[in-house]
């Protein structure tokens, strides 16, 4: 799985202006509906599916690093959106480190396995620190696009 396969090209922010989680949550779901990959009439619920998840245990996995996620009738297909924080977010991580790099993940409620896979797949990605400081060092989404892709290229 290739995560420029479910990222939305439109649904990038190098500049994350909040500073709470749930307003980093909130500002990645407008990305994706300005993208069109969301309908604005959703807004409400899936920030409340995404919160709800929140509430069962921070997906900040650490490393400067979090994975918001959410099952919701709202999408057809698994999309994602990313943003960037240039001075971090108390996001609950597990290392109690702020988080800088934001995957906000949105599965069809029916799709364990490409939600799964999605998540791993990012996962595994992020632990390369080379990979992190690259996407950290971004100031723009057609460089984090080259990165991301460059990735998706070499590890299949």
């Amino acid at each position: 799985m290739q995560i420029m396969d479910f990222l939305s090209k439109k649904a990038i922010l190098t500049d994350i202006k909040a500073t709470k989680k749930e307003d980093v949550i909130k500002e990645l779901v407008e990305v994706l509906i300005n993208a069109g990959e969301i309908e604005k009439r959703n807004r409400s619920k899936l920030i409340d599916a995404l919160m709800g998840r929140e509430s069962l245990g921070s997906t900040a996995i650490g490393q400067g690093i979090a994975i918001p996620h959410a099952k919701s009738d709202c999408v057809s297909s698994l999309v994602a959106a990313f943003g960037l924080s240039k001075k971090g977010v108390d996001f609950d991580s597990l290392d109690g480190e702020p988080a800088y790099i934001f995957f906000l993940l949105v599965a069809p409620q029916d799709s364990a396995g490409p939600h799964l896979k999605a998540l791993a797949r990012i996962s595994r990605l992020l632990k390369d620190k080379y990979f992190r400081d690259s996407l950290r060092a971004c100031t723009d989404d057609k460089s984090i696009i080259k990165i991301i892709s460059g990735e998706d290229e070499k590890k299949v």
